[in-house]
């Protein structure tokens, strides 16, 4: 069954499940993962491999804006090739609503030789990119803008050196400066000042990711990132499952209390989808590694849970869906930065689950949820793929809920409608 285009007047009946789901699923590839394999790669002392890479709207606009700038990105198999290539300006970077590449390749375009213009979906002009190219004109990259649109003019070398960057609305911040640094003659010393950063465990994916390309990281100190001078090592690596894209999944174990295993579940990690584990066992939930990967068993009832997911916040719409549905109250903390992500989530789920029946109430910094009766009715995503995946999971367990553009999901998961009907 194939996903059926979704509107505003047309959207799509998210299916009920009628009992105990038994399902095994593999997964796409890691976006995260995906896309900083390509920036590395794009800037490598040679060609590279990224094997199982996501082919997904997000990661086919990272591999046309590093190809725009002269690297080579072969995508047409399951395995894309990447040869780096002389970096060139007077190319145009359609970011569409992928914050990887707003923020990961205007580093890179200031070793380009011309201008590289920036620009992306409507939506995509209101988040945040401001302190990544401040940050740029402070490291001596000449920037013609603040948000997008915008306009960086390379020189084809950038000095680098100290910067101090404010992260508190993303850590992407962080990686988009580590992640080309070591191509800049100093090197660069990212400093960050302000509220704690989000989502750490993202800058610790992309700090490994460069130490695996040889790359000297020091990242001993607190809110402090060193990335010395030197070349990008070519590197081959097999792409691990989107963990993230796993939560709908492991929800649908969790509320129709049966059992579903995702397959090659990695036993160490540093992707943020990880933390599923601890907060669905919190649920009530039996979670448990097998040969094939990670099994998860739904209980009789949900509980709720009061959890801090500062660190991460991409899991919140999916964590406040299996809450809505829980037998007890629940509080979701820590979390105000994800107002600045795809939409407000915050204010989309406290609305979205609100018209459902759910008792939630919006906090500066959260959500806090009581037990409530659902009901059907349209579930609106704001061209948001993770709020796409809390209508979808609300949707099975409860009857007559229509997700609007269930399509979004194409930003990371290719024909996840269809998947997902699949296993109902």
């Amino acid at each position: 069954m194939s996903a059926p285009s979704s509107t505003p007047a047309d959207p799509w009946p998210a299916p009920r499940a009628s009992g105990p789901v038994t399902a095994t699923v593999t997964l796409p590839g890691s976006k995260s993962l995906t896309n900083r394999a390509l920036v590395l790669a794009a800037i490598a002392d040679g060609p590279s491999v990224v094997r199982r890479a996501l082919r997904s709207r997000d990661t086919t606009l990272m591999a046309a804006a590093l190809t725009s700038l002269g690297a080579s990105v072969d995508t047409s198999g399951e395995d894309w090739t990447v040869t780096p290539g002389e970096l060139t300006g007077d190319a145009q970077v359609d970011c569409g609503l992928a914050g990887t590449v707003m923020r990961f390749v205007p580093p890179v375009a200031g070793l380009a030789r011309g201008a590289v213009a920036f620009d992306g979906d409507p939506h995509m002009r209101q988040r945040p990119v401001g302190q990544v190219l401040g940050a740029l004109r402070a490291l001596g990259i000449d920037v013609e803008g603040d948000a997008l649109p915008f306009t960086v003019r390379g020189t084809g070398s950038v000095r680098g050196g100290t910067v101090v960057v404010d992260a508190s609305a993303s850590s992407q911040f962080v990686s988009a400066l580590l992640l080309a640094g070591a191509r800049y003659t100093e090197g660069v010393d990212v400093r960050h000042e302000g509220e704690p950063v989000p989502s750490l465990p993202h800058i610790d994916m992309t700090v490994a990711m460069l130490r695996e390309h040889g790359v000297a990281v020091d990242d001993a100190g607190a809110d402090r990132w060193t990335v010395a001078p030197g070349p990008v090592r070519a590197v081959d690596r097999t792409i691990e499952p989107d963990l993230s894209n796993a939560a709908p999944f492991l929800a649908l174990a969790a509320v129709s209390g049966g059992t579903v295993t995702v397959r090659d579940w990695p036993r160490a990690t540093t992707q943020a989808g990880d933390a599923l584990r601890g907060i669905l066992e919190a649920m009530g939930c039996t979670v448990r590694f097998t040969d094939d990967g990670l099994a998860v068993t739904g209980p009789g009832e949900l509980r709720g849970v009061d959890v801090d997911l500062h660190d991460v916040g991409e899991l919140t719409p999916a964590v406040a869906a299996l809450c809505a549905l829980a037998g007890t109250p629940s509080h979701l903390r820590g979390i105000a930065h994800i107002r600045g992500h795809e939409t407000d989530r915050l204010a989309a789920l406290a609305t979205e689950l609100g018209r459902l029946g759910a008792d939630v109430t919006e906090h500066p910094d959260g959500l806090e949820l009581r037990p409530s009766p659902l009901r059907g009715g349209v579930f609106r995503t704001y061209a948001d793929h993770r709020m796409a995946h809390a209508g979808v999971i609300v949707g099975a367990a409860v009857d007559g809920v229509l997700v609007e553009d269930v399509a979004t999901t194409g930003k990371t998961f290719p024909d996840f409608a269809g998947f997902w009907a699949g296993l109902l």
